[in-house]
């Protein structure tokens, strides 16, 4: 058993690790079209989006349990790196990667807390529970956000379809009719904009 302060210096070999997370730059790119957006920068904007948008569920989510699960979900990118949504390729072994990373990460923890790591990133992953749906609901609808409010940029640089889109936020309609409205309104205007080919 850890006494208290090799616990603390678990924690903070932890802390300081998933620092890798501001380093991890993914596809879309920040409203202000200047440049990628990172894992770090994702996750706290999934944060946000979980504490207010949870009301806007068709179910009863616990918003804290979602917030932990978005704040969890991507820290196994730094060892398995940012697959992009619509990369068949980079698909076909994330799962792989994935386990792996989450294995060694959240190794680092204190038993019981690695415990709770991985069962959040396993539920999220499962997508099963209302929170696990509303956090994977949120996870698709903030880049949809981003693509919009930069004209589709990253749509543009990898040839990306609306149907592709559309079947990547389906799902939305599972969690919350209001944010399949708001999905289908975003994919419906893209498309009248130019931003997202029909």
């Amino acid at each position: 058993m850890l006494n208290k302060y090799e616990r603390l210096k678990q924690q903070i070999a932890f802390i300081v690790e998933i620092d890798k997370m501001k380093s991890i730059y993914r596809q879309n790119y920040i409203t202000q079209g200047s440049r990628n957006e990172t894992d770090a920068e994702h996750s706290w904007h999934l944060a946000v989006m979980a504490m207010l948008l949870a009301e806007h569920t068709d179910m009863v989510v616990d918003p804290v349990r979602a917030l932990k699960m978005v704040l969890v979900h991507d820290l196994v990118e730094i060892d398995a790196g940012d697959t992009y949504c619509y990369d068949q390729q980079g698909l076909l072994d994330k799962e792989e990667r994935e386990e792996k990373a989450a294995e060694r990460l959240f190794g680092m923890l204190p038993p019981d807390q690695a415990d709770e790591f991985t069962t959040l990133w396993q539920e999220f992953e499962a997508r099963v529970t209302p929170e696990a749906r509303f956090a994977d609901a949120i996870d698709r609808l903030q880049p949809l956000l981003l693509q919009y409010h930069t004209d589709g940029r990253s749509w543009h640089e990898h040839g990306i379809s609306s149907s592709k889109v559309v079947e990547r936020n389906k799902r939305t309609k599972e969690i919350s009719a209001d944010l399949a409205t708001l999905v289908d309104e975003i994919i419906e205007d893209s498309i009248r904009q130019g931003f997202l080919p029909r």
